[in-house]
Order: structure tokens, then sequence, then C-alpha cells
């Protein structure tokens, strides 16, 4: 299993399984480190119920809030490359800091 103490604040963290039993454990990590984007697929249903999950494991609304969910700008994306590159969009601007300003 993934240690914590080797993610920094250079690392980005995308869970992809949309299987709680799988993505929780590496978001749980994920959150508990320094990772400067964390971000899961999933509908916004499955984001509001994986942070009702996460509420219940005693994380806060602002820890819970470093989790991008559904992850990637909201570009209309439908096939694979495109919602990877939505997810890179949103990593990128993460990065850099930018404000989110997608028409």
């Amino acid at each position: 299993m993934l240690d914590n103490s080797i993610i920094d604040a250079e690392t980005a963290i995308v869970t992809l399984t949309h299987d709680p039993k799988i993505d929780d454990k590496a978001l749980e990590i994920a959150l508990n480190s320094k990772a400067f984007y964390i971000a899961s697929l999933g509908s916004k249903h499955t984001h509001e119920s994986r942070c009702a999950r996460f509420m219940n494991k005693g994380f806060d609304q602002a820890t819970l809030n470093r989790i991008h969910g559904p992850a990637g700008f909201d570009i209309g994306a439908i096939t694979p490359a495109e919602i990877a590159a939505s997810i890179l969009v949103e990593m990128i601007s993460k990065r850099r800091k930018v404000v989110k300003n997608v028409a």
C-alpha cells in the first residue's frame, strides 16, 4: 500500500476505479498527505456519498474540499481521452493556481 510519507507537494493523485473499497483507501492516504491535487472520478451523487463516508471517518469539510469530484473541468467530456484531458486541465490549473474560468 502507498505510504503518504513519499507524497509531497509536487504529487497529484486521481482515483479512477469508481469502487469505494479501492478509491477510499487511496483518498484517505492522499488527504493525509501534502499532495497538491486530489481527485476522483464519479458522478456528483457519488462524490456526495464519498464525502459523507469521509465525514463519518472524522474528516472535516475543509479537508474534503481538497477532493476534486467529479474529477476534471466540466468541458462536456464524453470519451476517455476527453475525460483525461479535462482532468489534466484541472490538475495544471491547480498546480499553477489559475482561477477556474471555463466557459
